[in-house]
């Protein structure tokens, strides 16, 4: 693993599997994701995580044209990594989640390295009354369907953003195979270092939220890839802050946001994307450790630059 001098703090905004319903705090319009995006940044989030939900009712979308009334203004107003998802959400097709990546040609894209369940069918029955109809069906349907990354899709998806728009990756990697996956790829030559691997613990269908996974993972990661990767990771929920200063004390980056994480400690929402950022800030520094600018990220990740993205 390469030692960053620095940790990287990455913030998912609003993610795809969260609704309307559990937090009154998630931001959905374009408006709620730039003003929460920016104060983020201004927080100490090096990297922004960004997917776009439909403004009218929260629902998750890939609609290019939404991602475009933000991406520009958040870009105008802060010079944080500007990270556009590629995993989209449940039932969006390869073309569907490509789409705004293929518009704004971003420096940064997620890219999930395995096919796998993702269960959030769980959340379904947490919750009796609905702000919106579609939110309970929109859940139960990750009981019956998966989320598509065969070889070939993560191929196409190296080839459209990497090789053609310079586009780098943040590799989400929900289990150790994924890693082998990763490394199937370095090997044939169409990726290179430095990478960002994201390992994520404790959705249903991944790997399970426990320390000894999180040391598997990572020892995985340093025979397979040396001093060619940063580690980052984090675990969903209630696990989010502890996995996060577990990560960061075996020398890795870490990620928060409402994305991964309604809470700011137990029984109590955050606020805002901004408050977990600044929480897991103040345990980092606490320990000793220094926090990454959006220029210091550049460096470290080879990113291409914010003046060479399309918005």
């Amino acid at each position: 693993m390469r030692k960053a001098g620095k940790v990287v703090i990455t913030c998912a905004v609003t993610g795809s599997i969260h609704t309307p319903t559990m937090s009154p705090h998630l931001p959905i319009t374009p408006d709620q994701i730039v003003e929460q995006s920016v104060e983020a940044a201004e927080a100490g989030a090096a990297i922004l995580h960004l997917h776009a939900r439909n403004p009218e009712d929260g629902r998750p979308t890939a609609d290019a044209d939404v991602f475009m009334q933000f991406l520009p203004r958040i870009r105008q107003m802060t010079d944080a990594v500007i990270n556009i998802t590629t995993g989209g959400g449940p039932g969006m097709t390869i073309d569907d989640r490509l789409a705004a990546p293929r518009r704004a040609s971003p420096e940064l894209t997620s890219l999930n390295m395995g096919t796998m369940n993702f269960g959030a069918h769980g959340l379904a029955e947490r919750y009796t009354d609905w702000k919106y109809d579609w939110e309970k069906p929109f859940l139960e349907s990750t009981r019956s369907g998966f989320q598509s990354n065969t070889f070939a899709q993560i191929e196409q998806i190296i080839t459209e953003l990497h090789h053609e728009r310079g586009t780098m990756f943040e590799y989400e990697c929900y289990d150790v195979g994924h890693l082998y996956n990763l490394a199937h790829f370095r090997d044939r030559g169409l990726i290179r270092g430095p990478m960002l691997i994201q390992c994520i613990l404790g959705v249903l269908g991944g790997i399970g939220p426990q320390f000894s996974h999180l040391l598997h993972m990572k020892e995985t990661a340093d025979r397979l890839f040396g001093d060619d990767y940063y580690l980052s990771c984090f675990a969903i929920g209630r696990d989010q802050m502890r996995f996060l200063a577990m990560g960061a004390l075996l020398g890795g980056n870490v990620r928060v946001g409402l994305e991964d994480s309604l809470y700011i400690e137990r029984g109590q929402l955050a606020q805002s994307n901004a408050q977990q950022v600044r929480k897991i800030r103040g345990i980092l520094e606490s320990l000793g450790l220094e926090i990454a600018t959006p220029a210091e990220a550049r460096e470290m990740l080879s990113l291409k630059g914010g003046d060479k993205v399309a918005f």
